[in-house]
């Protein structure tokens, strides 16, 4: 297995996790490999930014769900 593939998996494990922290730490483990290209770090980094972001995303509405479910007529029941 190729490094790049050992990376890749990596990435997609932390993807899988969901855990926002273990994609944080493997984004900035990136920065420093010097094993893989710029390019293919850029690729891998960016996998991980979208999944973050997109984690964000999801919080944020599971969030408003939430609030408007417990929410009746203006008041937190």
């Amino acid at each position: 297995m190729s490094h790049l593939d050992e990376i890749s998996a990596r990435v997609d494990a932390a993807i899988d996790e969901g855990v926002i922290a273990h994609m944080n730490e493997l984004l900035i483990a990136l920065s420093d490999d010097a094993a893989l290209s710029r390019e293919e770090r850029y690729a891998q980094q960016q996998r991980l930014r979208t999944a973050i972001a997109h984690h964000g995303r999801q919080h944020k509405e599971d969030m408003e769900a939430r609030r408007e479910l417990l929410t009746r007529g203006g008041t937190i029941i």
